[in-house]
């Protein structure tokens, strides 16, 4: 017997899931929608939603051109979208919800690519690495408390997760964009890390709906990105173990939960070999 196709709509409540909430839970259909709806879920979404060259965006179902996928994407508006394929299915919606981000980080790309050619550079470099892995498993870690981000920079897991574990919802918001790590969530397993950039608000920030959370949020990202202060290289980047955080497993309410060093690890200068 076939097993049925999977709903999107059933991921609609889940923990992490919630830039894209908002259109998984219009997803009641088994499977995933082709290029075209998706192409009109972003035109509903994000209707200024624009490459990093200003071009018109669609979903397509085919390979990207000769001069790669970023540069398809910023040139001709077309985003490369693989039939039935989860990991693309994100990618779609996280452009449905990060429409300036997710076109910072294109324009971004091409830039460093025309860079290192114009320099006589070899390889991608360590910029394309950085905003390539923030696309995949990227989270955004936005608190008013600088000391609960000081201490996740300290991989100081049993302070945040446990000592604060009561005042988090008011202080620190975790807002995923990497379409990779949603993918991987569909079936969480230990080890599972997103790559996170901090930033500090004031405390009003937390009185802001959901919405206006991720509008704000996609702003000030996107702004960063085109600055180039942030995603400038990978070792920027903070792990941080996503079934840490609370609501993604039950397993998480029991405090010994954050001693299993496989993947609460302490820092790498903490490190000792077996």
């Amino acid at each position: 017997m076939d097993t049925p196709a999977p709903i999107p709509a059933e991921l609609a409540g889940r923990r992490l899931y919630e830039p894209i909430a908002h259109w998984l839970r219009g997803l009641v259909q088994p499977g995933l929608p082709d290029a075209g709806r998706l192409t009109a879920l972003l035109a509903a979404a994000a209707p200024d939603a624009r490459s990093g060259a200003g071009r018109p965006l669609r979903f397509v179902h085919g390979a990207p051109g000769p001069d790669g996928y970023e540069a398809h994407v910023h040139d001709h508006g077309e985003i490369p979208t693989r039939e039935h394929d989860w990991h693309d299915f994100f990618n779609a919606l996280a452009w449905c919800a990060w429409p300036r981000t997710k076109a910072a980080m294109n324009a971004a790309h091409v830039r460093e690519i025309a860079a290192r050619r114009a320099a006589g550079l070899p390889g991608r470099g360590p910029r394309r690495d950085a905003l390539t892995q923030f696309d995949e498993c990227g989270l955004v870690v936005t608190s008013s408390d600088p000391a609960l981000l000081d201490a996740l920079a300290r991989h100081d897991w049993s302070h945040v997760f446990v000592e604060r574990r009561a005042t988090l919802a008011a202080t620190m918001d975790f807002r995923l964009l990497g379409h990779a790590s949603w993918d991987q969530l569909r079936a969480p397993f230990v080890g599972l890390c997103a790559r996170c950039v901090h930033r500090t608000v004031a405390p009003d920030w937390f009185a802001l709906d959901g919405a206006a959370r991720q509008r704000n949020t996609d702003a000030w990202l996107a702004a960063a990105v085109e600055a180039g202060t942030l995603l400038t290289a990978p070792r920027a980047l903070r792990p941080l173990p996503l079934l840490g955080i609370p609501g993604v497993t039950p397993d998480s309410e029991h405090p010994d939960y954050y001693r299993d060093t496989r993947q609460f690890r302490p820092p790498p200068g903490e490190r000792r070999c077996a």
